[in-house]
């Protein structure tokens, strides 16, 4: 563990927390899933009825006229005198004398009486409340916020009343303290309520929690790292509810009218799905997708919530070098760490089965001798007895020459086994022998791809002599934050068979974790060539570990066909991005399936007169309009339709915009959404 600093870096004490407390106070009401829930406000499901402009101020008007039409007749006598009889017959007789001040009073409060009864009564015909609402005063002036008043203690998250109720005052007393005076940030508060948990689930001791609070302050539980934020942020993050923000939902028909205008917040309980993003290149995947993921599950990670592995092209962009705990440059001389080919284990045939996934996983139609489990047969004849001689794994150069069926090699490997009493072994090699050169032998296959990486380029990675630092997977156990760079300029191919390792590692390692409420993540920047029927199962498997992993495609044709429906099953959250193609989007369109909707269909009939006085009126209606008299007649109809068709996802998704459907850990679904990356 690295010298903790005595201050954070990057985090300068601030006058007051008052921009602290203000969010941490503000509002997250529960939401349906994908919905930014900071200071969100909630929409009914359905869109109310809004009246157009023209017809609701022409309403109100001859509303009014009908009105002044009944007041006039009324009160010019027209309509007979019938409605004073119930002011005579309420009022006594002395009060009925002409021209008395009694009976003025009376009668014109009668009058008043009756034109508000009238005025009431247009008022709701022509809907008068509503232009006031629209065009009125209450919509001139902005509506000032008010200022809230501070929660009540026990309701007040700065004052951490869970800490209070569990005896721990002291460290709720420091920790309140800490954050009205600027000394706490969002990481400290996750960070915080992330050891907190650990107390209640007995993994710590109260009496160390409440230590480390007391002597640390805000800055207590560390992270190994001793950071306690990223270097910059790019995204709007919330952690206390764990989102990031990618942008809004567009105010669009084919949106849910709940959805419309809201914020898009993506968390681990939507990524513990998995997320498959498809877009051409400058769509804006890296941007607007990967980076923002990255950086909120590095926020996780330095909060003790997650542990994040990031895979992309060297120089994509994925983030600044320093937000992360370990940096993998393979083909880098300068690179301080190397990545285990193994994957960490000391088994054998797990070793076999996880390097054969990256070898040979990609053959879309792979011959007799060269499936994964022949591949991982023929491995484990190899790494087996190399490590029961060795006590290592065979470094890349000596994998080549042993699959390459060299006699050196093998002869030594059988010499040092005869008389160790390891039979089995010695039979693993004997049957290694019989099969080499044989036509299914799949150890050419093996030995091709090896020598990808028997590459000068890569002379100083995959060393299996301890000379180097490397890093494996199953350090997943930890919240670690990694980020490795494949070569791909010059070595395309062999920076695909390292994602297939790194995709093979991760599934095989997140699921023999011990503490799974750690939450593990791979983002691979593109994964081209990455997708196998293996793969496609440990993606399915990851949400049970706990686990997720974010995959960019610039398009679905860099998957076989038989993998494109599996693969698009296996995520639950599925994006595609503007200048989608029409193939791709009809792979989408069939995922996201058909709903019921309400068909509108207007025939328009022309009228045909009968009577001369008819034929006149027509013939002056045609003069003035143009047109002849028409009947509509409209038929309401329900039909099954596609949510979004193949030719709207390729030409009707605006630049920057992509159609987002979601599914939550719990199995809540949001439907396919039009959301603007860029707002």
């Amino acid at each position: 563990m690295p010298v903790r600093p005595p201050a954070a870096p990057g985090v300068p004490p601030r006058p007051d927390g008052s921009g602290f407390l203000a969010w941490l106070r503000a509002p997250r009401p529960e939401a349906l899933p994908g919905v930014w829930r900071f200071g969100y406000r909630p929409r009914p499901e359905q869109e109310p009825e809004l009246i157009p402009a023209r017809q609701l101020i022409g309403g109100a008007v001859i509303a009014f006229l009908v009105g002044w039409l009944i007041w006039s007749l009324l009160w010019n006598g027209y309509l007979g005198g019938w409605w004073l009889l119930p002011l005579y017959a309420m009022i006594p007789d002395s009060w009925a004398q002409p021209h008395s001040f009694a009976s003025v009073v009376v009668v014109y409060a009668y009058y008043v009486l009756i034109a508000l009864v009238i005025m009431i009564g247009v008022g709701r015909l022509g809907r008068w409340s509503e232009i006031w609402r629209r065009y009125g005063p209450p919509a001139w002036r902005q509506v000032k916020p008010r200022a809230e008043r501070p929660p009540a203690p026990d309701q007040d998250p700065a004052e951490w009343p869970q800490l209070r109720a569990a005896g721990a005052v002291d460290a709720a007393e420091r920790l309140a303290a800490e954050a009205r005076a600027g000394l706490m940030r969002d990481v400290d508060l996750a960070r915080i309520a992330r050891a907190w948990q650990g107390v209640r689930s007995g993994r710590h001791s109260l009496a160390a929690f409440t230590g480390a609070v007391l002597k640390d302050g805000a800055a207590a539980c560390l992270h190994p790292s001793g950071e306690r934020d990223l270097p910059a942020r790019l995204a709007r993050h919330d952690l206390l509810t764990g989102q990031v923000r990618l942008g809004t939902t567009a105010d669009d028909p084919r949106n849910p009218y709940v959805y419309r205008g809201a914020g898009l917040g993506l968390g681990p309980d939507l990524l513990g799905t998995s997320l498959l993003a498809v877009g051409p290149a400058g769509s804006g995947k890296t941007g607007t997708v990967v980076r923002p993921l990255a950086e909120s599950l590095c926020l996780h990670a330095l909060a003790g919530r997650a542990a994040v592995v990031v895979v992309g092209a060297a120089g994509a962009g994925l983030g600044p070098i320093d937000a992360y705990d370990v940096v993998v440059r393979i083909g880098n001389p300068e690179s301080v760490y190397d990545l285990d080919l193994y994957g960490g284990t000391a088994d054998p045939d797990e070793a076999a089965a996880v390097l054969a996934e990256a070898l040979v996983g990609d053959l879309a139609d792979p011959h007799p001798g060269s499936d994964s489990r022949r591949s991982t047969t023929v491995l484990a004849q190899l790494l087996g007895p190399f490590r029961a001689v060795h006590g290592r794994f065979p470094s890349v150069p000596e994998l080549r020459q042993l699959l390459d069926g060299a006699p050196g090699p093998l002869a030594e490997l059988r010499a040092a086994l005869e008389g160790s009493g390891q039979e089995s072994l010695l039979r693993e090699l004997d049957a290694r022998q019989r099969q080499s050169g044989h036509p299914g032998d799949v150890a050419a296959v093996l030995a091709d791809r090896v020598a990808l990486l028997d590459r000068p380029a890569f002379a100083g990675f995959f060393d299996t002599s301890g000379q180097s630092k490397p890093f494996s997977l199953k350090a997943l156990d930890h919240p670690v934050r990694v980020r490795i760079d494949l070569p791909e300029r010059g070595h395309a191919d062999a920076s695909r068979m390292l994602a297939r390792l790194v995709l093979a590692q991760f599934t095989a390692s997140v699921a023999v974790r011990e503490d799974r409420s750690l939450f593990a993540c791979l983002v691979l920047d593109d994964a081209t060539g990455v997708v196998t029927p293996e793969a496609v199962r440990g993606i399915q498997r990851l949400r049970s570990a706990n686990a997720g992993a974010v995959l960019t495609l610039r398009t679905l044709d860099d998957v076989p066909r038989p993998l494109r429906g599996p693969l698009l099953g296996a995520t639950g959250c599925r994006m595609a991005l503007s200048g989608l193609t029409p193939w791709d989007g009809q792979d989408f369109a069939e995922v996201w399936g058909k709903e019921w909707t309400e068909a509108r269909d207007v025939t328009d009939r022309q009228i045909i007169a009968e009577t001369p006085a008819g034929k006149a009126v027509h013939m002056l209606r045609r003069v003035i309009t143009g047109k002849a008299p028409t009947a509509r007649a409209v038929t309401v109809r329900q039909v099954e339709r596609e949510r979004w068709s193949a030719s709207e996802l390729a030409h009707g998704v605006p630049p920057g915009h992509a159609v987002l459907s979601l599914t939550s850990v719990k199995g809540e679904h949001a439907p396919p959404l039009l959301v603007d990356l860029r707002a």
